[in-house]
């Protein structure tokens, strides 16, 4: 099953690129996306690329189903997802093109997130078994519709969803393919989306041609966290949380600290991490770069979490998780300044200076 994944991801990446460069001239004249005093961009920059990772990952996971002959269950598990995922691509594409407001973007969201937790989970399938299985799916509703905004709001550098949403689908199309038997579907859904975002990077990287665009990280953010659920639901829920882990700590503290001074959270700001990182002097290219290295990590720790299969391990593992995002977050915001060089450091030191300048 593996490497049915690796060729179904070859697959994904080499249509997302196809589709990215035909689809250029008409999100140049149609969908620029203007600097604004928030921006992290200088010049008007096409966006919409999302749309053509979107339709990529679409075939490359229809071909995987085709030529493999996959169960029903999983032709209709992957089915759902993709219909959802384009709900929210049609959302993202209007909100592109002219702002919609917060309830008209909300309604279509609450709409997806339900199709794939009550349509696309597996009805026997319980996370709290204490809980009545409605409540716990509305709790799960709730989870979905706060990463969906989750990742959209952290899409806001060159590479950072390449790299923040690429590594942990790469690791879900790993360890679905070795410990979910029963998770064709979803790790369908992982290769094809991770493979059609390593397509779509050179055209985003530093500085970007092309930006995904709502229409993209919306249904990215659906599909990641559909991955992630049937990860929790198959009794590894600490590997779900670790491998976003440096998502969840940006976003979560970026949060509360609007919630804590009054701000209008659903508006567009300059408080993240990763924000708060380049205007302390790093480049976008060593951010995303220290970004790339603590996911790869962490997707490390997930994958022991997951072969080990035991509660203490997954609960350990989870903790040093929690310390190097918490060291690596305070790293980026302390700026290249703070780094002092160390003995055996000096490599490390120059490969981050070249990338400042």
């Amino acid at each position: 099953m593996l490497t049915e994944m690796l060729l179904i991801a070859a697959a994904a990446a080499a249509l997302s690129a196809a589709l990215v460069t035909s689809m250029m001239p008409l999100l140049r004249r149609y969908a620029l996306a203007r600097p604004n005093a928030r921006s992290s961009h200088l010049l008007p920059t096409p966006q919409g690329a999302g749309l053509a990772v979107l339709f990529a990952a679409m075939i490359a996971a229809a071909a995987g189903i085709a030529f493999a002959s996959s169960e029903l269950s999983s032709m209709r598990e992957v089915g759902i997802v993709f219909a959802a995922s384009l709900l929210l691509a049609a959302t993202g594409a209007m909100d592109d093109l002219r702002p919609l407001g917060p309830l008209a973007k909300l309604v279509p969201q609450i709409l997806a997130v339900g199709i794939v937790v009550f349509l696309a989970t597996p009805q026997e399938a319980r996370l709290i078994p204490a809980l009545p299985v409605p409540l716990e799916r509305m709790l799960a509703i709730l989870a979905g519709l706060w990463f969906v905004n989750l990742v959209n709001f952290m899409d806001g550098i060159d590479w950072i969803t390449v790299i923040g949403c690429g590594v942990p689908l790469a690791a879900l199309a790993v360890l679905i393919s070795l410990d979910l038997p029963q998770g064709e579907g979803a790790g369908l859904l992982a290769a094809s989306l991770g493979g059609a975002l390593i397509g779509f990077a050179p055209f985003n990287k530093p500085v970007a041609r092309v930006f995904l665009g709502d229409v993209g990280s919306l249904p990215i953010s659906l599909i990641l966290g559909y991955g992630l659920y049937r990860l929790a639901l198959a009794g590894h829920l600490a590997a779900a949380l670790i491998l976003p882990l440096y998502y969840l700590w940006d976003s979560g503290l970026t949060l509360i600290g609007r919630l804590a001074r009054g701000e209008p959270f659903w508006k567009a700001h300059r408080g993240h991490i990763y924000q708060r990182a380049t205007d302390a002097g790093w480049s976008v290219t060593a951010v995303v770069a220290q970004i790339l290295i603590l996911d790869i990590g962490l997707a490390l720790l997930a994958l022991v979490s997951v072969s080990q299969g035991s509660t203490l391990v997954s609960a350990a593992t989870l903790a040093v998780s929690v310390a190097l995002v918490a060291i690596a977050c305070k790293r980026l915001t302390a700026g290249p300044a703070s780094m002092t060089p160390r003995a055996g450091s000096a490599s490390w030191m120059r490969w981050f200076a070249r990338a400042k300048k």
